[in-house]
């Protein structure tokens, strides 16, 4: 067996009122060093400037970078602001798109990142995986996890709940992704890690489990979600790849963002892939269905806000996007007819 480096985070911290402590953390990450905040408008609003005002009574100066969207440009844009000599740490606060370029910047700038969460909407919150556009490739980047996570359960509530909904989608996906391992471990022999499996789809199980609760709004199956999504971002890094966490319906994710102009939420379309999915692994694709209904995420490509043709197109795309992963789109090789079919039985169309 080849070797494999593990880099898991110093500290994760879940918790309500967490804004001291998520200073604290940072002044350890910097060094005492500068430190660049990386966020958005309303994030900032919630936690950022409390962060900002704690680092600043600590004597640690602070810069603050808005981030716009998820490309290469606005990575670039952040790393222009880091000089390795006098700052120390990058700190992500707000959702996905945020974290993914403070995580890639302070990655290519060799300093430590910091992750404040302010979404539950996928698993990036603790994982080395960023998803940036302009990198050449659909899928996401093996980058360094972050030095400390900072979960304040006060500031994700108020997070609109399809952010919550999308991130359990992200979640449930893991119940076929670990299929698409085994079936890849038994076709080319490539490496299927027992461990990192488990803790992948029992963020799935939970997320089922919990699906009724979560859908309520119940706060403590609110933290569940969090927790899971954290552990999925660790099972990852224990394998040094996404393989535990993203198989088939994540590269149909990945294919819809390519194919649709403004595409919904990661989580929301692998949540609707996964029952495809399921149905095609010969899976309880109806637990699925179920599950994602019950919580209030979409199940079909109407809520998507996708068409008929685009999702079929992406479904024959997803083994190109990653052809060295073999999945059971892999195995199948389906036809525009075999994909439709599949489709319709799943009741995604």
């Amino acid at each position: 067996m080849s070797a494999h480096e593990m880099r898991l985070p110093d500290t994760i911290t879940i918790g309500r009122g967490l804004r001291e402590m998520a200073a604290e953390l940072v002044s350890r990450a910097c060094f005492g060093k500068n430190v660049v905040l990386a966020t958005s408008k309303t994030p900032y609003q919630l936690i950022g400037s409390a962060i900002a005002n704690s680092l600043e009574q600590r004597r640690i100066e602070l810069e603050c970078h808005y981030v716009e969207h998820a490309r290469v440009s606005d990575v670039q844009e952040l790393e222009d602001m880091v000089d390795p000599e006098v700052c120390g740490a990058i700190v992500g606060v707000g959702g996905g798109r945020v974290l993914d370029v403070a995580k890639m910047a302070s990655n290519n700038s060799a300093v430590n990142f910091v992750s404040v969460p302010t979404t539950a909407s996928h698993d990036g919150i603790a994982s080395q995986m960023a998803s940036i556009k302009g990198l050449g490739t659909a899928f996401s980047a093996v980058l360094r996890p972050p030095f400390a996570v900072v979960a304040d359960m006060e500031v994700i509530e108020k997070a609109p709940f399809r952010y919550t909904a999308s991130g359990c989608g992200d979640l449930i996906a893991k119940y076929t992704s670990v299929r698409d391992w085994r079936l890849g471990h038994r076709r080319t022999g490539e490496h299927f890690g027992e461990y990192a499996a488990s803790l992948a789809q029992l963020s799935a199980e939970i997320a089922m489990r919990r699906s009724r609760s979560i859908g309520a709004g119940d706060p403590d199956s609110l933290r569940t979600v969090v927790e899971a999504l954290i552990s999925s971002g660790v099972a990852m890094s224990i394998e040094g790849t996404s393989r535990p966490c993203s198989g088939s319906e994540h590269l149909i994710s990945h294919a819809l963002g390519r194919l649709v102009e403004n595409p919904p939420l990661h989580g929301e379309c692998c949540g609707v892939a996964t029952i495809v999915m399921a149905l095609l692994h010969k899976a309880n694709w109806k637990r699925v269905r179920r599950a994602l209904s019950e919580i209030g995420a979409p199940t079909d490509i109407h809520r998507l806000g996708v068409d008929r043709e685009t999702f079929i197109e992406a479904m024959l795309m997803a083994p190109r996007i990653r052809p060295q992963r073999y999945t059971i789109l892999s195995e199948l090789k389906l036809d525009k007819r075999s994909a439709e079919e599949a489709a319709e039985k799943a009741g995604v169309f």
